[in-house]
C-alpha cells in the first residue's frame, strides 16, 4: 500500500468522529446534578504493567487505551446503549460519564455533553493528522478515551466523543453491587422525576 493511501485512510478514520448531523436533544434532560463524591479510591489504585494490561484487556481495548487507537463507528459496544447507568475507565474503574448526559450525536460513538466526574478527565491538545483537536484521557489510568468537540447540545455545547473500548458500563441496577452506590442517588431522583411528570 502506498504512503498516500495510508495517509488518506488515516484521515478518514480520524475525521469520522466529526459530527455528521446536528446534535439532537440529549437522551435525558434531567436537571439533577451529576457530580457526586468519587466512588473510585485513587489511593488504592496501582497502574498495571503493560504485560498485565495485555492480559486484562482485549486487543482492541489495549490499542485504544494505550496506543490512542479508534474503534469503528456504529460497530462498538455502547454507541447506541440507552440503559441507565455510568461509564467507568476500563483500566482503573474511575467514574467518567453517566447515561444522564449521553445523547445521540449521529457519529456512531458514545457521546456525552458533560462528564460525571470532571476531575477524572484530562484534556490535551492533539495535532495529529494536520488538524488540532482536544484529546480526552482519564486522570489516574491515563487511558485514551477519545476527543471533545464544541458542537454538542445545551447546556454545555460540548460533545465528548468517546471510544466504547475505553470504558466499562455499569447499569444503575448494579451500582451498589459494584461499589458505586453513591451514584445510585442520581438515578433514584431521575425515576422520581419521571413518575412526577407522568402523574
Amino acid at each position: 500500500m502506498s504512503a498516500k493511501a495510508i495517509i488518506i485512510g488515516g484521515l478518514l478514520t480520524f475525521s469520522a468522529c466529526e459530527r455528521k448531523q446536528p446534535a439532537t436533544t440529549a437522551v435525558n434532560n434531567s436537571t439533577e446534578p451529576t457530580s457526586f463524591s468519587q466512588a473510585f479510591d485513587k489511593e488504592d489504585f496501582t497502574m498495571p504493567s503493560k504485560e498485565e494490561l495485555r492480559e486484562k484487556l482485549s486487543p482492541l481495548q489495549y490499542k485504544v487505551t494505550q496506543n490512542e487507537g479508534t474503534e469503528p463507528p456504529f460497530n462498538n459496544e455502547y454507541w447506541d446503549n440507552k440503559e441507565a447507568g455510568i461509564y467507568v475507565d476500563i483500566v482503573s474503574g474511575e467514574p467518567l460519564f453517566s447515561s444522564t448526559t449521553k445523547y445521540e450525536s449521529g457519529t456512531g460513538w458514545p457521546s456525552f455533553y458533560e462528564p460525571l466526574e470532571p476531575e477524572n478527565i484530562v484534556e490535551h491538545e492533539d495535532n495529529k493528522l494536520w488538524m488540532t483537536r482536544t484529546e480526552v484521557r482519564s486522570k489516574h489510568a491515563d487511558s485514551h478515551l477519545g476527543h471533545v468537540f464544541t458542537d454538542g447540545p445545551a447546556p454545555t455545547g460540548l460533545r465528548y466523543c468517546m471510544n466504547s473500548a475505553s470504558m466499562r458500563f455499569i447499569p444503575a441496577s448494579k451500582l451498589r453491587e459494584e461499589g458505586y452506590e453513591i451514584y445510585a442517588k442520581l438515578f433514584e431522583r431521575e425515576r422520581a422525576s419521571e413518575k412526577s411528570n407522568d402523574s
